[in-house]
């Protein structure tokens, strides 16, 4: 089975793979330290919870074309519910645990991994969606739509970083029109489904916790409808059942083909400049768990562990961050 495939060591030159490194590198920290004024302590769990949906929602791939599919980046949906910089750390936590315990995503490529899954599609969609905001009312349903252009933009923008990056460390003798055209024209339709999952998210959690969601909390009482809210104990539970639902039993039926990135490296020809994950024997590689020979059951299992590891990692990376000297009841 294929799965939600990220660019594999050897994409990109050495010298690119280096630099992209350092550059995401210094954002990282950089956002790790701007995470302290985004992240009150009471998002602390939604943060978690957010890391372990996105994990498990890339492991379903969707269809977009023939013989094509895509899956969620999730970096705009991390800003709007969390704020930009955390919505950065999130996702690069997602990227680096994919990479480490389940061989998706090499490991000299983590620079432009997280360059173009975590970094670009979190800070250049939150742009997009204060845009958005201006165009829509000031009302929950103005946050949703603006949600899902902005979460379409956002594919379309790391596509975009993707084709500038090749641009300066090509692998292989494949120009930069044609790698552009190919990515992007792909990107731009598997960005509806980035779009339409991240508005049912964002309006998911604007219907039962909106003072949770950084894009809207400009908004009134009177502008997201006076409903009373649900506790965030069930509210957070819920959400990590989702997203156990999604690891274990909605993976089960991702469209075997391959991802955006993967089809568009086959028909261009560079996919044969990839090499095997360092890390291909671990025991979740490829989202199959070493020792149980169903393939249904070992595919759920790695989901479910991985989708657990993440929330913890999540969780804990940013309790350790977070600004103590700010108190912040937990709400219930």
């Amino acid at each position: 089975m294929v799965l939600a495939m990220h660019a594999p060591d050897g994409f990109l030159s050495p010298p690119s793979a280096l630099v992209t490194a350092i550059i995401s590198f210094a954002v990282v920290g950089l956002a790790l330290r701007q995470s302290k004024e985004q992240l009150a302590d009471r998002a602390i769990p939604l943060a978690g919870v957010t890391a372990a949906f996105i994990f498990a929602a890339q492991m379903f791939n969707f269809p977009v074309a023939a013989g094509t599919t895509g899956h969620l980046l999730g970096g705009a949906l991390a800003a709007i519910l969390l704020g930009p910089s955390v919505g950065v750390v999130v996702v690069t936590i997602v990227v680096v645990v994919q990479a480490l315990a389940f061989a998706d995503g090499g490991l000299t490529a983590l620079g432009y991994n997280v360059l173009n899954m975590a970094i670009v599609p979190a800070y250049g969609g939150y742009a997009a969606f204060r845009l958005f905001r201006r165009l829509f009312p000031a009302s929950s349903g103005g946050v949703t739509g603006a949600t899902g252009l902005a979460a379409w933009a956002s594919v379309v923008m790391s596509a975009m970083a993707f084709s500038i990056e090749w641009l300066f460390g090509a692998s292989a003798p494949i120009a930069f029109d044609d790698v552009f055209t190919a990515v992007v024209g792909v990107h731009i339709l598997i960005g509806v489904g980035e779009g339409l999952i991240s508005a049912l998210a964002v309006g998911a959690v604007l219907a039962s916790r909106p003072d949770l969601v950084y894009g809207a909390r400009d908004l009134g009482i009177s502008q997201i409808k006076d409903r009373r809210p649900m506790k965030a104990r069930t509210f957070l539970l819920g959400g990590l059942l989702l997203a156990l639902v999604l690891a274990g039993i909605v993976s089960q039926f991702a469209f075997d083909a391959p991802d955006g990135l993967e089809s568009v490296a086959e028909e261009t020809g560079f996919a044969a400049a990839g090499t095997d994950h360092a890390l291909a024997d671990s025991p979740f590689a490829d989202y199959a768990t070493a020792g149980i020979d169903n393939e249904r059951v070992s595919l759920a299992v790695a989901g479910v562990v991985g989708t657990l590891v993440t929330l913890a990692v999540g969780a804990g990376i940013l309790l350790a961050v977070r600004d103590r000297r700010k108190h912040d009841p937990a709400v219930i």
